[in-house]
């Protein structure tokens, strides 16, 4: 936020101003100049030569004032965003009673952006005072050449006094520059800044002969698919498994045992480290990334609203939903009751990050969405494991709804949500170690009747 609000400001700042500023100091060195030099060329000829160490001091300071002017933005950088995690976090920050934490915290980063700020100040005193110095010694300079030319003739008070009042108009556009330095310095190092952010590219970029995504029936195909994070640890391992169009594949297991990172990988929101996806047939490489995740719906369980209505949450399914189109999606999520009894129905204002809803109300606007986007494939990533009974059920009724028709991965630690999965997998750090439906695996008595008892035991 800083590299694109701040720093960009700066940037524009010396965009607009350090033009201007370049041209007229420039133009008035020019012009003042050629008229010193024809009332008198030995003195501007020690002008001549003085401007030069005036010019190497000043880009000398330049640099250090560069690297001052980075390090305040860093801190300022940081300020901010110890701020928006305050304030984002101040229900917990209540819940722990740690309110002096964050204020000693924040007073930490102002002390460091103090400090910065300080040393910045210090690096422009010596360029100003520096500055100040030597324009005042080149009128010293240009009074005691002056008076010897005057003393053997070549000169006189008249001249003297002209040539000095255009020193003084010379020296008008050196002190422009050193504002302009100083302009230069902040606006270039926030130049840096917004460049690194811009140079970055994304993990996963589409190829160039990719194809749009089109008429998907919702066949997922995964064929000896492999994944880890970095150089870590395998999280999956040569995964073989197709999923029919229209199916419902429930996928259980340990917390880290790379369920949902399966199904990210799906949207390409990761990339296999080996094997590939294909969905009807096509690999996922091989078609753009829009149409590609535009094909897929996914609720997760910490569902993200956007500080605006409920009409404008429900309507980013698809942002040129209609009204009508809006409410029978949220009819289809069993939210349309709620929310025509809220003070502004439609209109109501969800609040930042949707927290004046409760947990199942936002879950059913995130799947208002869905019905609305209306994909052929659906992922519910564990969309129902923090609500309540009562909640869950209402909110399973929606996606036993929502799943109609569509090839469906359930991610799930409440195992009675997937019991009428077309099949269920078990993921373990070695691979898929069952599979079947809820029945087959029950009778198996393998690893998904041992979660099915520990499950029962924790009911």
């Amino acid at each position: 936020m800083s590299r694109v609000t701040n720093d960009l400001f700066d940037i524009t700042e010396l965009a607009h101003h350090g033009p201007e500023d370049l041209f007229i100091a420039l133009l008035t060195l020019t012009g003042a100049f050629m008229v010193m030099l024809q009332i008198q060329w030995r003195l501007a000829t020690v002008l001549l030569f003085m401007v030069p160490v005036i010019i190497g001091f000043v880009v000398l300071q330049r640099r250090g004032m560069a690297q001052a002017s980075r390090t305040v933005k860093e801190r300022v950088a940081g300020i901010n965003a110890d701020i928006e995690s305050s304030i984002s976090g101040v229900r917990v920050a209540k819940a722990f009673a740690n309110e002096d934490y964050e204020i000693e915290k924040f007073e930490h980063g102002n002390e460091r952006f103090k400090t910065s700020k300080s040393f910045f100040y210090r690096r422009m005193a010596v360029l100003q005072s520096g500055l100040e110095l030597m324009t005042s010694l080149l009128s010293v300079l240009v009074i005691l050449v002056g008076g010897a030319l005057i003393m053997q003739g070549r000169f006189t008070y008249p001249e003297l006094i002209t040539f000095t009042l255009y020193v003084g108009i010379f020296l008008q556009p050196i002190r422009r520059l050193s504002s302009f330095t100083e302009q230069y310095s902040i606006g270039m190092a926030g130049f840096e800044r917004f460049v690194e952010l811009m140079r970055i590219r994304p993990d996963i970029e589409e190829g160039t002969d990719a194809r749009p995504l089109q008429n998907v029936r919702g066949h997922i195909e995964f064929r000896d698919v492999s994944f880890s994070y970095g150089e870590g640890r395998t999280v999956l391992s040569h995964i073989n498994l197709t999923v029919e169009p229209g199916k419902k594949l429930a996928i259980v297991g340990a917390s880290g045992g790379g369920k949902t990172t399966l199904c990210h990988l799906i949207p390409r929101f990761y990339e296999p480290t080996g094997g590939d996806i294909f969905i009807d047939g096509v690999s996922i490489r091989q078609v753009t990334l829009m149409s590609l995740r535009a094909n897929i719906g996914i609720v997760q369980q910490e569902v993200f609203l956007f500080a605006g209505t409920m009409r404008e949450n429900i309507a980013y399914g698809r942002v040129d939903a209609s009204d009508e189109e809006i409410i029978t999606a949220a009819r289809l999520a069993r939210i349309h009751a709620d929310i025509m009894a809220m003070p502004n129905g439609y209109d109501t204002i969800a609040g930042e990050r949707g927290i004046l809803l409760s947990g199942g109300q936002k879950q059913r606007i995130s799947i208002a969405r869905i019905f609305l986007k209306n994909p052929p494939i659906l992922i519910l990533d564990e969309a129902t494991s923090a609500l309540d009974p009562h909640t869950e059920a209402e909110v399973q009724q929606a996606f036993d709804q929502l799943a109609t028709g569509r090839t469906t991965l359930t991610i799930a630690h409440r195992l009675s949500t997937i019991q009428n999965a077309d099949e269920i997998i078990v993921l373990e750090e070695k691979g898929i170690a069952a599979r079947g439906t809820h029945a087959q695996l029950i009778a198996q008595n393998g690893p998904y009747a041992e979660l099915h008892r520990a499950f029962l035991r924790e009911e």
